[in-house]
């Protein structure tokens, strides 16, 4: 059994690495070839904790196993990373445990990855300002990302404790973007592309904020309840998702489906468009919304790459199991 500890992960996989693992994933899934199972996702009752599962198989690439882990909204208090998961990939031929791979900074890769790709296809070409819903630890890994699919000229970024916002800022800086703090109102009024990236469960971006021609890439919510923006502004976009059940059950999406808003056969696979089979954004005033629910694929998807990378790189850890 192969073994990568968390701190070898920054030293094996890039966030190239990542968006192309989870692309190719978005890809097979689109054809059926990958599927995840049920979400398990429970607060423990204990430290305000969310703890949970979330698995698949990827017959593609071989790819079974699943990630358990979940958030600890008080570790920061600790020097530890809120988001703590670990990830385990089973041999699909025997069922033997095949690798356990760190999964804390792989989460924050993937995540951004997802929502990079949705910009990839979705966002028009003309974007040059990109705004940022939230500043918490995830949203640094989305900025990078999102740098890298558009020639952004600006950063807009808004979050509800002004004195974190300046980790976006340190972000832009280093790329060399202007970055600036914003409203919500004016973020949304000049951002061709926005991204939410909070833990709310209530919306933070109220109906007729967004202009025509916005992508909006979502990517906190993944739980019963949560929500980033007004359930309307759901149901006026094309909508593309990483998992249909997933989107209307614990994502984005599921505010506007319960209040019968958004139709679930509208709702377009984002692996559908990377295969061709569906044309994306159709016209530059097409409001377009990428729900990022986080699926188990996913996981198993960068945690198969960074093993890949250890065994060609002489890093993996090898153990008797």
């Amino acid at each position: 059994m192969i073994v990568i500890p968390e701190r070898d992960i920054v030293r094996l996989v890039s966030a190239a690495d990542c968006l192309m693992a989870v692309e190719r994933v978005f890809a097979s899934s689109a054809r059926k070839m990958a599927r995840n199972f049920p979400v398990i996702r429970e607060a423990i009752g204990h430290a305000d904790a969310l703890y949970g599962f979330k698995s698949g198989f990827d017959r593609e690439n071989l790819a079974l196993g699943l990630k358990s882990g979940g958030y600890w909204p008080n570790n920061a208090s600790r020097g530890l990373t809120n988001h703590q998961s670990m990830i385990f990939l089973f041999d699909a031929d025997t069922g033997r445990c095949r690798a356990v791979v760190g999964g804390n900074l792989l989460t924050a890769l993937r995540t951004a990855a997802a929502s990079a790709i949705s910009i990839k296809h979705l966002a028009r070409i003309d974007s040059r300002v990109l705004g940022i819903v939230g500043a918490g630890h995830q949203s640094t890994f989305q900025l990078q990302a999102a740098l890298e699919q558009r020639q952004f000229e600006k950063v807009l970024g808004w979050n509800k404790t002004p004195e974190k916002i300046g980790r976006l800022a340190k972000v832009a800086q280093e790329r060399g973007v202007p970055f600036h703090a914003a409203g919500l109102e004016q973020l949304c009024a000049s951002a061709d592309v926005i991204i939410t990236i909070t833990s709310s469960f209530a919306p933070i971006i109220p109906a007729g904020l967004i202009r025509p021609g916005t992508h909006l890439a979502c990517m906190g919510t993944d739980t019963k309840g949560k929500q980033e923006i007004a359930p309307e502004i759901v149901g006026a976009a094309t909508v593309f998702t990483d998992e249909i059940e997933q989107s209307i059950s614990i994502g984005e999406a599921q505010h506007a489906f319960t209040q019968g808003l958004l139709d679930p056969a509208q709702i377009v696979s984002i692996g559908d468009v990377i295969n061709g089979d569906h044309p994306g954004r159709r016209s530059m005033e097409e409001i377009t919304l990428f729900d990022g629910t986080g699926v188990g694929v996913q996981d198993l998807a960068v945690a198969s790459a960074a093993v890949d990378l250890a065994v060609a790189s002489g890093m993996a850890i090898e153990i008797d199991a």
